[in-house]
């Protein structure tokens, strides 16, 4: 999947997006996504098919299992392979679900 057409599934869930961060954050629930690495084919020496993987974030003030069933919803409708983790960043007061698709 390219990064346009990730970008816009995820502004299909009505959240704010932006590629990998915002100038001024808006009110959470928001999602930010950036390049994370790739998954390469080879053949004959040389790259035969690429595939990038990309990180979604999910930032709440709170546990919003709402809005992670909205991502995931759209992951799954999209047949779009996905590992979740989340942490508390202290420093900002948010939860942050990752998602490594």
């Amino acid at each position: 999947m390219d990064e346009k057409t990730l970008f816009n599934l995820l502004k299909s869930t009505g959240l704010p997006v932006a590629y990998h961060h915002f100038t001024s954050p808006p009110e959470p629930p928001y999602i930010v996504y950036l390049f994370s690495f790739s998954s390469n084919f080879s053949a004959d020496n040389r790259v035969y098919s690429q595939q990038p993987n990309y990180q979604v974030e999910l930032y709440t003030t709170e546990k919003d299992p709402v809005s992670e069933k909205l991502i995931e919803d759209l992951f799954d409708e999209h047949d779009i392979y996905w590992e979740k983790s989340e942490t508390y960043i202290e420093s900002e007061g948010l939860y942050q679900v990752l998602y490594e698709i």
